[in-house]
């Protein structure tokens, strides 16, 4: 990376857009279910009382689809970080860590600028 901070390399700016895209469409399908739920429950009442199956009403199955929709998006959250980001983001902290650690060698006394986080 040679110098370059991390936000302006390419690779994280690839990554932090998708980011973004995924990001937007998930909140999209969360807001979007409860939302509908919502609107559902104010505008069609009768719609939402009819019974499906003993005492479960459509209205009680939708609310809890809405725990599906939320571990749906989380499931889907975790694998897509897993399988896109996490890979690239190992790779650049490993660039960044090999650029800190060359920059060491070359002025030893001196104390690297900024904190450094370590992940859990």
């Amino acid at each position: 990376m040679s110098r370059q901070p991390v936000h302006a390399h390419p690779e994280f700016r690839s990554i932090s857009a998708a980011y973004r895209r995924f990001g937007a469409w998930a909140t999209a399908l969360s807001v979007g279910g409860f939302l509908s739920y919502v609107l559902l429950s104010s505008f069609v009442p009768g719609v939402m009382n009819q019974r499906l199956i003993g005492h479960l009403t459509l209205g009680l199955l939708l609310g809890l689809a809405q725990f599906a929709v939320m571990g749906v998006t989380a499931g889907l959250y975790v694998r897509h970080m897993r399988k896109n980001f996490d890979p690239i983001a190992r790779r650049l902290r490993a660039q960044l860590d090999d650029d800190r650690a060359a920059e060491q060698r070359r002025a030893p006394g001196r104390v690297p600028a900024g904190r450094r986080f370590r992940t859990w």
